[in-house]
């Protein structure tokens, strides 16, 4: 069984793209994040935390309401999961959880903000210069060579 991982934070988005990012095929076993819009820290001295949870359950139904008919088609399974916390750990726990899964992006983009990632960065372990103080190397010859360019300006 063909199982995919699609995250969402915009149902009326991931109607338009999802064709686009993975075509109908019978068989197949959805899984669906909602990644509901995060609230200010300024919401949170009017609206309670139930009144918070309670308004991320209805976003969440919504959402549900309107991906089912489209990812229901020819037969295929979903199954509805509400984010909480970093993706990227969502992401392996669903792989744990569900075996061998693609997963599909299909949040909207949002200008000037960087978009959460979903899967573990593959260089994660920050490098280390082979040669140790290799990095100050650079700095100081550019330092070296503006000196040099501007010491004979300098005697007169």
């Amino acid at each position: 069984m063909d199982k995919i991982i699609l995250y969402v934070d915009d149902a009326a988005y991931a109607v338009e793209h999802l064709d686009q990012l993975a075509p109908a095929a019978p068989g197949r076993h959805w899984i669906v994040v909602a990644c509901a819009p995060r609230m200010t820290h300024r919401i949170s001295k009017w609206v309670s935390h139930s009144a918070r949870e309670n308004w991320r359950a209805k976003w969440f139904a919504r959402v549900q309401e309107s991906l089912a008919p489209l990812l229901a088609r020819e037969g295929a399974q979903t199954t509805a999961v509400l984010a909480k916390g970093p993706l990227v750990e969502l992401t392996q726990r669903l792989h744990l959880e569900h075996g061998a899964a693609r997963v599909v992006d299909a949040r909207r983009p949002r200008i000037g903000s960087a978009m959460e990632p979903l899967v573990p960065a593959a260089d994660s372990a920050p490098r280390r210069p082979l040669v140790p103080g290799a990095r100050a190397l650079p700095g100081g010859l550019a330092g070296l060579a503006a000196f040099l360019l501007l010491a004979p300006g300098l005697a007169d």
